[in-house]
């Protein structure tokens, strides 16, 4: 017989949200697969003949399509129509779908049906200000709760979902709803002896009574348009933000809550986050046969306790897999990188980059542009290529940790020659932009215009390309980064990224 089906990761446009999926389920201990769109358009999702050494035999489908962040509509594109309809084929026959961020908005609904999937009917809706799209970090949520008849809601101190006779509560459904399944039981407060009433509840365990309250990551999420329908089940919303949230480069647990209000009468801006308060975060529903959770928290997050105990139980009830384990452990990429690829001048250009790419963000971080955000992250400061550099370093990092197969090898032979071309142009044109920013933040008070502004967003652009939709050197280089990866992905791919 074949061996488990591994979890198929959709692997285009999703760059460091790819790596930390992948490595959440090898550090969860279950079997995963890379698959691009045009993986899925060719049947990947489907029965497929198993790997050599088994003939004859059939591998069945796979159990769940888990789909990273990153840039919704390129997923689209890599996807293809064919993939979309794949995607789409493969849920109604009773398939599991569980999206992240760029991975949720893919299976929205958008105007353009070439956008996205249409497995939910809900759309994306705009921040109400485009600085409300930068926040990062923790924030504490409402859950989904079939609670006892005799136990309230929710905490007392919790905001409600909807004014006083407005609607019902959607966070609190009937008694033995199932997308309450789908929620964590130490979380649904369900199992206060009433077993009979929970129907869906059987692995529960006493609720926390600590005071604690979920802590889910976000980072730089869209936003759900909900509506109302049936079809859809709220698992959680937002509540308040933790103490490590973050709008744009400002830490709001260090601005005192009178500050905001004075910035918002004097210059009119909210950077509060009160804008977030009972908005959905995560969701759930039924496409024909299968079912979908789309969440712009971002489960994988090396360790984030919550959410990887999430990630587990819905790896559990909705893909019917057996994880070893309920945390992702940390990740830290400020230390040293290892290099596991033959010592030579062919393999000169990759360490080369890889060094290269280390001391932009360490330049960075000297001139305050960049800051150390977490041990796998680095944060930066607005208008800045920050999350692309982010993407090419920890790909650059993970592959390097890799000892290459022939087909890598192979692969790296064709494109070696325009890699080092690129790397030769990138690096001194991106260490001369940063300081190019340095300097007009200098002269801004006094020579504002010194510094040419379109000319600096020029050479973004030529460098590291559009903030949305990519492009640049930078983009060639995570593409090739991106295809070794992919074709790298089973030798040793968990010890690498493990580094």
């Amino acid at each position: 017989m074949c061996a488990a089906n591994p979890v198929c990761i959709l692997w285009d446009a999703s760059h460091i949200w790819g790596l930390m999926v992948w490595r959440a389920l090898c550090a969860l201990g279950l079997p995963c697969r890379l698959v691009k769109g045009q993986d899925i358009a060719n049947g990947a999702l489907f029965r497929k003949p198993c790997p050599q050494g088994t003939p004859g035999k059939e591998r069945g489908a796979a159990p769940l399509l888990l789909v990273p962040g990153g840039n919704a509509r390129l997923k689209a594109r890599a996807l293809g129509e064919k993939g979309r309809q794949a995607v789409r084929d493969y849920l109604a026959e009773g398939g599991r779908y569980l999206g992240f961020c760029g991975g949720a908005g893919l299976a929205l609904s958008q105007h353009r049906s070439q956008d996205g999937l249409g497995l939910c009917p809900w759309g994306r809706a705009p921040y109400p200000e485009r600085l409300h799209h930068l926040i990062s970090g923790h924030a504490h949520m409402r859950v989904r709760s079939c609670m006892a008849r005799d136990l309230p809601a929710v905490r007392p101190d919790f905001p409600k979902a909807f004014p006083d006779g407005a609607a019902p509560d959607p966070l609190r459904p009937p008694l033995g709803d199932e997308a309450c399944a789908l929620v964590p039981p130490h979380w649904r407060g369900c199992a206060h002896g009433h077993d009979d009433d929970c129907r869906h509840c059987g692995n529960c365990r006493p609720p926390r009574d600590d005071g604690h309250v979920p802590s889910l990551p976000v980072w730089w999420p869209g936003r759900f348009a909900p509506e109302a329908d049936e079809r859809v089940s709220i698992l959680a919303s937002y509540r308040q933000p933790d103490t490590d949230f973050w709008l744009a480069d400002l830490p709001l647990s260090r601005i005192p809550a009178p500050v905001f209000e004075a910035w918002k009468d004097l210059y009119g801006v909210n950077v509060s986050a009160d804008f977030l308060d009972g908005q959905p975060l995560m969701v759930a529903g039924n496409y024909g046969q299968g079912r979908y959770v789309l969440s712009y928290s971002h489960l994988e997050t090396p360790d984030s306790p919550d959410a990887n105990a999430w990630l587990a139980h819905l790896l559990r009830v909705l893909a019917g897999l057996a994880p070893q384990r309920e945390l992702v452990p940390a990740w830290d990429l400020h230390r040293k990188a290892a290099f596991r690829w033959p010592d030579t001048p062919q393999t000169a250009p990759l360490r080369t980059l890889l060094h290269g790419m280390r001391e932009l963000l360490d330049l960075g971080v000297e001139h305050n542009l960049f800051f150390e955000r977490t041990p796998w992250l680095w944060g930066w400061r607005p208008g800045l290529p920050g999350a692309v550099c982010n993407n090419l370093y920890s790909s650059l990092r993970v592959l390097c940790g890799l000892r290459p197969g022939q087909d890598t090898l192979a692969a790296w032979d064709g494109m070696r020659a325009r890699f080092a071309a690129l790397t030769d142009i990138f690096l001194p044109g991106a260490e001369g932009y940063l300081l190019a920013c340095r300097l007009r933040e200098t002269l801004s008070p006094t020579m504002p215009d010194a510094v040419d502004r379109r000319g600096l967003t020029n050479q973004r652009e030529a460098l590291f390309g559009h903030p949305m939709t990519g492009g640049g050197i930078v983009g060639e280089l995570l593409e090739m980064t991106d295809e070794l990866l992919y074709r790298g992905q089973q030798e040793d791919a968990c010890a690498a990224l493990d580094d």
